[in-house]
């Protein structure tokens, strides 16, 4: 009886214990995602093929994140993934993943740490997206 005791308490001290570690981590997640700016606002987006031939998309938008923008003009497809949508297909040209190519984002020619569902916009601001070669 008393190892039963022991078990439970230590299994409830665990519990406790990773529900304040997940409190923590969305709070810290809350007080460092950028903010959004509402309103409407004009962004570039720059499409790099493989071929290295660059197709430039001007777009007026009122929505607040990159993803949004470039779902409403069909711009991309994807898949729907934990992060947001998983860029496979931008400006009718899918990468192959087989020979590892992926769609990379970037600001201003600096790659973002976030997906493009994640990515808020501003007035301004310029984007592009490579079709890139490799892991």
């Amino acid at each position: 009886m008393k190892t039963e005791t022991k078990n439970i308490k230590k299994i409830l001290i665990a519990m406790i214990v990773l529900l304040v570690m997940i409190a923590a981590l969305f709070s810290i997640y809350q007080f460092t995602k950028k903010a959004t700016v509402t309103g409407a606002k004009t962004i570039t987006v720059d499409v790099i093929h493989k071929d290295k031939s660059i197709n430039t998309f001007t777009y007026h938008t009122d929505r607040e994140y990159l993803g949004e923008v470039l779902k409403d003009e069909n711009l991309v497809q994807g898949e729907e993934g934990a992060y947001g949508l998983f860029i496979t297909c931008v400006d009718n040209e899918t990468a192959d993943d087989s020979n590892q190519e992926w769609w990379c984002i970037t600001k201003n020619n600096e790659m973002l740490n976030t997906s493009a569902d994640q990515t808020p916009i501003a007035d301004g601001e310029k984007y592009e997206l490579t079709l890139t070669i490799g892991y």
